[in-house]
């Protein structure tokens, strides 16, 4: 159990990739602040779960990602309560599918808000920490959209493009602190915000739901197979070792090939 004594948190992670990060943390022995939305009593199984895990403590807070003095009161809290945070990953994301001469003022906000706008809060909290005892680990959920674009996913891709540019310029201000910043960047991952996302592609490209599947999602996955949840977990494990001390600044693919 590599991580016994460090403390991570994980934003998005009552689900998907982001519980997936938190399940594979605890399994090293992490301290874990999961965050998210959902039902209270399927967070709390998850929360106990992962205590059971890691034989550490796990905690939920339910800091909303567009309220920056909320995010700042988490990483504090992390602080306060587990002596951390080691470990920052930020996951939170929302999507939605829209041409941009239809796209929404709001939706744009929220997504730029959420996917990239928190981000920078939890990092710029956590960094001071890091800084203190000389180590840390920053990751950012980045996507295949931080490299390449698709259509109707303006925000989206505009929110990825920016963690990307982002996690360089933490990379470069935190290398002589022992902080590696990275992002890892997923092809289509079979999560509920990529299930949500079909009936809106369906709608706005005229197309059946098995055509979404194969013909626009997998379509740019040369395996042909979604990436799972399990596998980009371990890619953020690895980076949190010591043998990945000089890999910063990076945006990682897993994407099947896609970006190739």
């Amino acid at each position: 159990m590599f991580l016994k004594g460090k403390t991570a948190i994980v934003t998005g992670s009552t689900s998907g990739i982001g519980l997936a990060y938190a399940k594979a943390l605890a399994a090293e022995g992490a301290s874990v602040v999961i965050n998210g939305f959902g039902e209270a009593d399927a967070i709390e199984k998850e929360r106990a779960a992962l205590e059971e895990t890691s034989g550490a403590k796990a905690l939920y807070d339910a800091a909303d990602m567009t309220k920056p003095d909320q995010i700042a009161a988490m990483v504090q809290r992390a602080h306060d309560e587990l002596g951390g945070p080691d470990i920052v990953i930020n996951n939170a994301g929302i999507q939605h599918v829209s041409k941009i001469e239809d796209f929404p003022i709001d939706k744009w906000d929220a997504i730029i808000a959420i996917n990239l706008t928190s981000a920078f809060h939890v990092i710029r909290a956590a960094v001071p920490f890091m800084k203190e005892k000389k180590w840390g680990r920053i990751i950012s959920t980045a996507s295949a959209h931080s490299k390449v674009a698709s259509p109707n996913k303006a925000a989206y891709v505009a929110a990825k493009h920016g963690i990307a540019g982002l996690t360089k310029t933490v990379a470069l201000e935190t290398a002589t602190f022992g902080i590696t910043a990275n992002a890892i960047s997923p092809g289509y991952v079979w999560t509920p915000l990529v299930e949500k996302q079909i009936p809106d592609t369906m709608s706005s490209r005229g197309l059946t739901r098995e055509q979404v599947i194969n013909d626009v999602l997998l379509d740019a996955q040369p395996t042909k197979e979604f990436v799972t949840a399990e596998q980009v977990a371990a890619f953020a494990l690895f980076l949190c070792r010591d043998e990945a001390a000089q890999i910063t600044g990076a945006n990682l693919s897993i994407d099947g090939g896609w970006t190739a």
